[in-house]
Parts: structure tokens; sequence; C-alpha cells
């Protein structure tokens, strides 16, 4: 039977191979030169996963990149079978010559990374059928409350999910960017936008999300899964 990992585990079980752990997932980006290279790291993962492949793996093939996604679709949640699923990806990937993972200091903007839109709300459960048919969105496999988030089921675009408000805040913003990006990379990233202007906020909740702001007070959550378990 599968075994579901906790954040700390599924991260350090993938990290070596070049994975990272983001909202539940384990993502890589294999840097490609054409759309043929593409299809040859899809069916070189496809195999490495075998009979494991629909229910687990999901791909997202463009001209410059593989992008790989593993996570239980039984379970909505890293098991031990994914992270095993991992490490055989990225040795069939090695084996085309090709490489996964982060491709820190080759000038990339980045590895991988997730958006969510956090929507406060004094009410979830009034508001979150609107924003359901409105975007055309599903419940997250294994979350289907009146105050849990919404996803693309084709994933096109980001996650939806509602911050509960105690009073209304009608001098704030109610609608805010939470980009999930991995561990390693999040205070490179905030150093960026801390360079171009931004401020930071707030970063009593740091590692788990950190809060900046540009000029005008708008804000984003940078987040990673550090500092959740437990």
């Amino acid at each position: 039977m599968d075994v579901v990992l906790s954040r700390q585990a599924a991260s350090d079980a993938v990290a070596e191979h070049g994975w990272r752990f983001l909202l539940g997932a384990l993502r890589t980006s294999v840097p490609v030169a054409s759309s043929t290279q593409a299809v040859d790291v899809a069916q070189a993962a496809v195999a490495a996963c075998g009979a494991d492949a629909d229910g687990h793996l999901r791909i997202d093939l463009r001209p410059d990149r593989a992008v790989l996604t593993l996570q239980s679709l039984e379970h909505a949640a890293i098991t031990d079978r994914d992270a095993e699923l991992a490490r055989r990806i990225s040795a069939a990937v090695h084996e085309l010559g090709l490489t996964s993972g982060p491709e820190i200091g080759t000038g990339a903007p980045h590895s991988v990374q997730l958006l969510e839109i956090a929507i406060d709300a004094l009410d979830i459960a009034a508001i979150r059928p609107f924003w359901r048919a409105a975007l055309g969105y599903a419940d997250e496999p294994g979350a289907d409350g009146p105050c849990d988030p919404l996803v693309d089921p084709v994933g096109q675009g980001p996650a939806i999910w509602f911050q509960q408000m105690d009073e209304p805040r009608p001098q704030r913003n109610r609608i805010h960017f939470d980009l999930c990006v991995p561990h390693d990379e999040a205070d490179r990233r905030i150093e960026a936008a801390l360079a171009a202007g931004g401020r930071l906020v707030s970063a009593e909740r740091a590692p788990a999300f950190r809060v900046l702001a540009d000029a005008e007070g708008n804000e984003i959550c940078i987040t990673t899964w550090q500092g959740r378990d437990g």
C-alpha cells in the first residue's frame, strides 16, 4: 500500500534528482531543443512510470522544455510511489542526455513554480460557487468542502483559494497572488523583488510565506512548502 509522505519527506526524497515539492505535487522542468525532443522526454517518462503513468504523471510539453508533475490522483498527495517514479523518470531523462531540475546559474528565469490567487471573504461558502461557475473550475481532488480551494480541471489557470476575513477591510486589496516556488529559490526571488522597488510587508510566517508589496501596496506572497509540517 502506498504511503503518503510529509512535505519534508517528499522534498528530501527527490531533491537530489532535480524535482521540487510544490503545492502537494512533485515537479521538474527538462530543457529541450525542440518539440520532437520534448516528445522524447514524455515517452521516456511514461515508459519509466509504466502502469502507474495515468494515475500519477502529468506532462506539459513546449518547444523549449517539458514540465513533468507527479502526484497520486487516488490520494491527492505525494506518496512513496511518486518519489520512486520521480527517481525513475530522472534516470530515463539522463539516458537521453538531458537534465531534469533547476537551472540555477544558467540565466533561466526559474525552474518550476505554481501560481495561486487568494480571495479574501467574509462568507466563503457564499462566494465559492460563483467563482467555480464563472471560471469553469472544479473541486480540488479530495477537497470538496464549502470553503476548499478550486482548480482548473485542465490545468490552464492558477488555483483559487479563499482566505477567511474576520471583518471588512475596504482599504486593503482583497485579491492577491500566492506564488509557490522551490524552497531553494525563494530567497533569490524575494531579493530580486525588493531590488525592483518592492517592500517586505511581513516575514512572520517565513519560510512558509513572506508577504511583499509593490510601491502602491498591492501584495504578493512568496510561498514554499517549508514551515508547514508539524
